[in-house]
């Protein structure tokens, strides 16, 4: 069992990362593989809306987003990480979430892998930033992780979060939350199995 982990910030050693680590460790104390994808110091461009992917499966900019798509795939959870630095999620952080789902909706099927999203911020700004990551969580069928708290650190530096006890807490509650639901999804699907997805019905407004 896996986590794909994606880190948003250009500082890899910053806030976001320390965030990320805690909630990596308590993942492996039970039981949980994880797997890092740096997001935030890589040129990452937005979706143009050509639909490629939907003839061929893949988008049609062979970038990191088509590396990762594979690896979200194989994975039973994802975790996103984003910092704040103007009120909202990284944007190159945002144009890779949005390349990764839409290209890969035909792709392999989302519902019931995991969804956590955690931000890091000086101050302000983090719940906005939570609720974008949020979203590509709800539209894709798959739960999402909450814990003790909103799943925030705060800080200028990574030292800073060291401090933020209550967001550390945060995370290792987190993890626990995460590799429960896991596991428990998966104890469900070698049940009684998982519930099933209606397609097909597309809702629009033209003459």
């Amino acid at each position: 069992m896996k986590v794909l982990v994606i880190n948003g910030s250009p500082h890899l050693h910053g806030c976001t990362d320390r965030a990320l680590r805690e909630v990596e460790n308590t993942l492996h104390e039970n039981g949980v593989e994880t797997e890092r994808v740096d997001v935030g110091n890589i040129a990452v461009r937005g979706c143009v809306g050509c639909n490629f992917c939907s003839e061929h499966g893949h988008c049609v900019f062979n970038d990191l987003v088509n590396e990762t798509a594979s690896k979200f795939a194989e994975a039973a959870g994802l975790l996103v990480g984003s910092p704040v630095y103007y009120a909202g999620a990284n944007g190159q952080l945002l144009a890779f979430l949005d390349r990764l789902f839409y290209s890969t909706s035909g792709a392999f099927d989302k519902a019931m892998k995991v969804g956590a999203a955690v931000v890091s911020s000086r101050r302000a700004g983090s719940t906005s930033a939570f609720d974008e990551i949020n979203k590509y969580f709800g539209i894709s069928a798959m739960p999402v992780v909450s814990s003790t708290y909103w799943n925030e650190v705060h800080g200028f530096t990574a030292q800073d979060v060291e401090s933020d006890l209550e967001g550390l807490q945060t995370m290792r509650n987190l993890g626990k939350n995460m590799a429960f639901m896991m596991k428990a999804i998966e104890a469900a699907a070698q049940g009684k199995g998982l519930p099933s997805q209606e397609r097909g019905t597309f809702t629009n407004f033209l003459a």
